[in-house]
């Protein structure tokens, strides 16, 4: 029997936390202050930005935790774990190509984003087992998909935001990240739910 082991709960549980703290202390450490609403993440660890290192720590972090997250995730398919590892290492290619100072555009950070929210979005839809580990029935795959669906509204939303100049993309970025951050968080945990009553069944009496 396959259990998600408890580090990949830390793991998970890290990531929202690095993301949100990230861009919480370093927006509170710009000079004169910063609209979270109209100002990305990006823009927090952008070069010359004020402690960029902060927002930097932040999306290194969250990326290393989906990396670990998904090593953990054992009972789900390859195909959704290995997806839900590319989000993270897109994560941490968005910290290692930061924009350049002045606000102008990157292509390597653009990539590395796009890939990092896309792979982020997908993987629940890429994540049920043929087979539902505690009794052996077929898991049904509508709750995943509609998982995915969830995630990929946000990020909608951010690229329209993005293309258009919107005054919320900062806003919608945000949303977006902050909803992919908790998704493994969310999965980890019912996983665990799931498995716990199996190994108390199997365990050994007497």
């Amino acid at each position: 029997m396959r259990v998600v082991p408890g580090w990949a709960l830390v793991s998970a549980v890290a990531a929202p936390i690095l993301l949100i703290g990230g861009w919480t202390l370093g927006a509170a450490r710009q000079p004169g202050g910063f609209d979270q609403v109209t100002g990305t993440i990006s823009a927090l660890a952008a070069i010359g930005a004020t402690d960029r290192w902060i927002m930097t720590l932040g999306l290194a972090g969250l990326g290393l935790c989906h990396c670990v997250t998904a090593a953990g995730l054992r009972p789900l398919a390859p195909a959704g774990r290995t997806m839900l590892a590319v989000g993270g290492l897109g994560t941490l290619a968005v910290a290692a190509f930061p924009l350049p100072a002045g606000g102008e555009g990157s292509v390597p950070h653009t990539l590395a984003a796009a890939v990092a929210f896309g792979a982020l979005a997908l993987w629940p839809a890429l994540a049920p087992p043929p087979a539902e580990p505690t009794t052996g029935h077929p898991r049904r795959r509508a709750p995943w998909v509609a998982l995915t669906v969830g995630l990929l509204l946000p990020v909608a939303w951010f690229v329209v935001e993005m293309a258009a100049g919107g005054e919320r993309v900062g806003l919608a970025e945000r949303v977006a990240a902050g909803a992919e951050a908790l998704t493994p968080l969310l999965v980890v945990a019912g996983l665990r739910r799931e498995g716990r009553p199996a190994a108390e069944a199997g365990a050994p009496t007497g």
